[in-house]
Formats: structure tokens, C-alpha cells, sequence
């Protein structure tokens, strides 16, 4: 038996991609592909954005990495704009969201730790969550397919349901260090929570001095609306982890904290080699200055609710495959009646359209945030063809 160059870990598709033009792939044999899968809520800025690929360019051809040895005039700038526009204190910069998950359930432990306190070492967690494929982003969830192989799981996590206030409440303990929760869950099926499930969750920290740690890395970074979705909650964390989109494609996350949360996180309790090297800096200072401003904002609010309000007439037309559509601005889910992934596959391999499939048979809807009127208008041409030619396999 031979094994393939790359790990045979993805079950990789016949599209093979060599060249983005805006919200558009191109394989290698030309085939023209309409991208509303974003590298999974990843490429917010498309696939050709002069100010990300400049940015990137000067970097690259100045300073590309030093090492967190020394001082980083890039990573101080971007680490500033951070705290400006959100809750946050202080900053973390990782290579990528599990990484910057991983971060956030260490300040989290650190920061009952350094006060003495070694009981508190558990986040309650909730089902059907996605939080990364580390070993404790994994024990992080409780999803027995990422489990499977790795055994025993780290301790130190407790599953609730989602969006269930009483749920968690009923697992907080004399352990208990705070909860880990996606305010809108994406691999589980773009399900967002509840305004009192969220601010009930606030008050339950705040009563008993938890850390509120949010997994932000597909729904932050104006994908939502707003720079991060905790603010439709009218809440504040105290831990956020963020990632995909804050380099446009590059890979960067951060771990952004106050500073009570961080009060753990001093001088060799965490490091990265490669975290907020200044290419990476450099990258995510172009996407903070393309979407970090009300004007940007706006306008994914408002062609989220374009999109989603067509999603919604479209699926009359079709109640046989299609139950509703949910989310937030530019992520949106389509809850299927049948099976999603079948009908990703048809989208793509018939139609050349792009999308991302989800748990519960949800069809991920992630454009580009700059998607344009004529690209919403291609995908629901390709949409509606794919829909009308969807014969559901027999089961």
C-alpha cells in the first residue's frame, strides 16, 4: 500500500485551484468557479484585493520574521488597533484559530491559577461545537468524529447544549473556570445563539468570577456585520479567540483578553516562534484598515440582509429540499430538508458553485465580504439550477 505525498487526511475534490480573481476560482484547466465557501469564511476580502496583496508584498520584501525575541513595531500596531475596536486589553498573535483557541483556554486556567486557586480548572463547552483539531480543541467538543483515534481526551471540559442557559448552569461546580461557546456555531450548522443565552451567560460569570471565552474564529472579524458578533449580544467577554478572516489568507489568529482575564499570562507561560512574525502583522493591518470602519460594516449588514431575504423567497420555491435559512450578515446557513452534503457536491461538480457544507444538513453560505450585486446575482442563477436539477439520492 502506498500512502499519498500529502496525508490522506481530506477526501480533496476534483477542483484543483491555481488562481483567485475577486470572488471567482480558477482550476487549472480554467474552469471558472463563483466562491461562496471563502476558504471557509477565510478569503473576506476575495481572492485579488490590491491592499491585502500590497501590504503583503512590501512585507515580504522588507521584513518577513524575527522571532518574539525582540521588539515588534508590527505586531505593537496591529496588537493597538485590536484593543481600539474591541473589549480587549492585550493581544496574543497565533498562526492559526486552534492555536488561538488553545490560547484562550490557558488564560482562562491561568488566570484562577494565579491566584491560587488550582480547583478551577473546567470550561463548560457545548454540543455540536467546532473549536479546532488539537488535542484540547478536540476534548474541547463533543464530537465523537474528532475523537475517534485519539483517546484518552485531555480533561477538563464539560458538554451543555447549546443555546440552553439552564443546561450550563446545571454543570457549573466548585471546578468550574468558565464556559467556551461560538456565539453563532458554524460547523455545527450556522446556528446562532439567543440574546438571553449569551447575556445569561455573562451574568452567570460575572457572579461567580468565570471567564466568558468566546470562539470567534469563523463568525469575528466583520463576517457578522460587526467587527466581532458579541457586540449584537450587548456583551462583553472576557476571552476571544480569533482567526480565518483577520488575515484575509494568510494564516494569523490572536488571543485578544483584558487584562484581569490575562493576569495568568506573564513573562514564559506562552510563546510562538512564528506568532505576529511582521508579515503576518502586515497582512492583518490590511484587513483591520479594509473592514474595521462603520462604511465596511454597513455594507455587509446590508447585503446580508439582500442575501438572506432572497434566500428566503428561493426556498418556497423548493419545500422538498429546503426547511430556512439562519445566521448573521454575511453568514448564512441554509437548513436542508434532505441531506446537505449530496447537494454541495452537486453545486460544485454541476454547477461550479462554491459552498461549504455543515451539521445539521445545513449548507454553509460564506461570500466574500466584498461580494458584489452581479456575483449575488450569478450565485442565485447557479443556486437555482442546482436546486432544479437536484435529484436527492435514494438512501
Amino acid at each position: 500500500m502506498s500512502i499519498t505525498p500529502l496525508m490522506p487526511v481530506y477526501p480533496r475534490c476534483g477542483v484543483r485551484p491555481v488562481r483567485g480573481e475577486h470572488c471567482h476560482l480558477i482550476d487549472e484547466d480554467g474552469t471558472r468557479y463563483l466562491d461562496f465557501a471563502s476558504g471557509i469564511a477565510v478569503n473576506l476580502l476575495g481572492h485579488s484585493h490590491e491592499g491585502l496583496i500590497g501590504a503583503i508584498q512590501k512585507q515580504a520584501a522588507t521584513l518577513m520574521h524575527v522571532s518574539n525575541l525582540y521588539g515588534s513595531p508590527q505586531g505593537e500596531k496591529l496588537a493597538q488597533e485590536l484593543v481600539d475596536k474591541t473589549f480587549a486589553d492585550t493581544v496574543f498573535f497565533t498562526n492559526s484559530g486552534a492555536e488561538a483557541v488553545e490560547t484562550a483556554i490557558k488564560t482562562a486556567r491561568a488566570y484562577h491559577q494565579h491566584q491560587g486557586d488550582t480547583t478551577r480548572y473546567e470550561l463548560i463547552t457545548f454540543a455540536n461545537a467546532f473549536h479546532g483539531r488539537t488535542m484540547a480543541t478536540i476534548s474541547a467538543s463533543n464530537q465523537e468524529k474528532m475523537h475517534h483515534g485519539f483517546s484518552p481526551l485531555l480533561a477538563g471540559f464539560k458538554y451543555a447544549e447549546f443555546d440552553n442557559l439552564e443546561s450550563a448552569k446545571a454543570l457549573m461546580g466548585p471546578h468550574t473556570a468558565g464556559f467556551l461557546v461560538e456565539p453563532i456555531q458554524g460547523e455545527g450548522g450556522i446556528r446562532p445563539a439567543s440574546d438571553e443565552f449569551m447575556q445569561g451567560l455573562r451574568k452567570l460569570a460575572d457572579e461567580n468570577d468565570l471567564m466568558l471565552v468566546l470562539d470567534e474564529v469563523q463568525c469575528g472579524v466583520a463576517r457578522t456585520g460587526t467587527l466581532y458578533a458579541y457586540e449584537q449580544y450587548g456583551i462583553e467577554p472576557d476571552i476571544l479567540a480569533t482567526a480565518k478572516g483577520i488575515g484575509g489568507g494568510f494564516p494569523l489568529g490572536a488571543c485578544l483578553a483584558t487584562e484581569k482575564a490575562a493576569r495568568g499570562m506573564t513573562f514564559g507561560t506562552h510563546g510562538s516562534t512564528y506568532g505576529g512574525n511582521p508579515l503576518a502583522m502586515a497582512a492583518g493591518s490590511a484587513v483591520m484598515e479594509a473592514v474595521a470602519n462603520d462604511e465596511f460594516l454597513a455594507s455587509v449588514r446590508d447585503k446580508g440582509e439582500r442575501l438572506r431575504s432572497r434566500l428566503e423567497q428561493f426556498i418556497g420555491n423548493y419545500p422538498e429540499l429546503f426547511e430556512l435559512v439562519r445566521g448573521k450578515g454575511l453568514m448564512l446557513g441554509l437548513k436542508m430538508k434532505v441531506e446537505s452534503r449530496p447537494f454541495f457536491v452537486h453545486l460544485r461538480d454541476n454547477h461550479q458553485l462554491l459552498t461549504v457544507a455543515a451539521g445539521d444538513n445545513t449548507l454553509r453560505v460564506l461570500p466574500p465580504l466584498v461580494v458584489g450585486d452581479a456575483e449575488i446575482d450569478e450565485f442565485f442563477e447557479k443556486l437555482s439550477a442546482g436546486a432544479a436539477s437536484y435529484e436527492v439520492p435514494e438512501s
